[in-house]
């Protein structure tokens, strides 16, 4: 059994990503771990990271983002399909540049993966996720935050990204634009792990959070002039207004570093004023999910879960 990682990065560095992190979490249980690089600007460091990691497992590929053609966030998707089509595993593990797994799941990853390899009812692996917001100790568990997705995948035939790269689909009829294509497509079927993946998309110096954000709007226009999105550091903050649920359990050990480096716990605002402001019925449905029902309501579920 062979097992390829995968991910898509660009101005990680600029960014504050732990692409190093993210890539050294699953690297003990892969083959190989394919990087598709963009197009960082000249004083990233993506590349370097990257390298520092010293493993012969990595592959570095080489890329160009083209968010006019693929707007939408759908670049994002372009990019996974192009970093996939250089795996050569029976199974492929797709980790976003902000994701991170815990070493304590990689052994139980690979015996479920090792149990269904030969199965052909099975396509793919099933994550549960923490989102983590503003700092590493709160998380967001409110309803329309995604609590499961699929990062373990078969190369099945007409597989791609879908959407904005954050999930997979079978696309037979595929036109090699519209990502977000429904039509003519189905759901992968997959087996439900008790593995976790931790987001830390939303972890970094509120300065920098704004210009994830600038990003971010820069690929769902495809806007080509990438100076209007420019970060004015002077004038510019993101605001968490943070209350959130907190986390009490254990970090990945690749982790540690990153997490004694956080200074930025001044910045964030505590005073629960995000709350105040939020919809009735959002929280009201946030309300039900968490106390009365324990699963999401109303949530699009991407996937087909197989009863082992």
């Amino acid at each position: 059994m062979k097992i390829s990682g995968f991910t898509i990065v660009k101005n990680a560095g600029k960014l504050y990503y732990p692409i190093v992190e993210s890539i050294q979490s699953i690297l003990p249980l892969v083959d190989e771990f394919i990087v598709a690089l963009g197009d960082c600007e000249a004083t990233d460091n993506t590349r370097q990271s990257v390298l520092s990691i010293g493993s012969d497992k990595i592959k570095i590929i080489d890329t160009v983002w083209d968010v006019k053609s693929f707007p939408r966030n759908m670049e994002l998707a372009h990019q996974t399909d192009l970093a996939m089509s250089h795996c050569s595993g029976d199974w492929l593990f797709y980790l976003q540049s902000d994701e991170v797994v815990h070493e304590d799941d990689l052994e139980p990853l690979r015996l479920l993966m090792a149990k269904y390899e030969k199965n052909p009812d099975v396509e793919g692996i099933l994550f549960n996720y923490i989102h983590f917001w503003g700092d590493y100790c709160h998380q967001r568990v409110e309803h329309g935050w995604y609590k499961q997705e699929i990062r373990i995948v078969k190369p099945v035939k007409d597989l791609h990204s879908w959407r904005d790269a954050q999930s997979f689909r079978v696309m037979p009829e595929f036109d090699g634009r519209d990502y977000f294509q429904k039509k003519n497509t189905r759901k992968l079927n997959v087996v439900q792990s008790n593995c976790r993946i931790f987001h830390y998309g939303w972890v970094r110096p509120p300065r920098l959070m704004i210009k994830k954000l600038d990003m971010w709007n820069h690929h769902i226009s495809g806007n080509a002039d990438v100076e209007k999105l420019k970060f004015d550091a002077m004038k510019r903050v993101y605001h968490y207004m943070n209350d959130y649920a907190t986390f009490s359990g254990d970090h990945p050990a690749v982790m540690k570093q990153r997490i004694a480096a956080f200074d930025w716990h001044n910045e964030l605002d505590f005073s629960g004023e995000y709350r105040k402001k939020q919809k009735a019925r959002k929280k009201f449905v946030t309300f039900l999910e968490l106390k009365i029902f324990k699963r999401s309501l109303f949530a699009f579920r991407n996937f087909i879960i197989v009863k082992p």
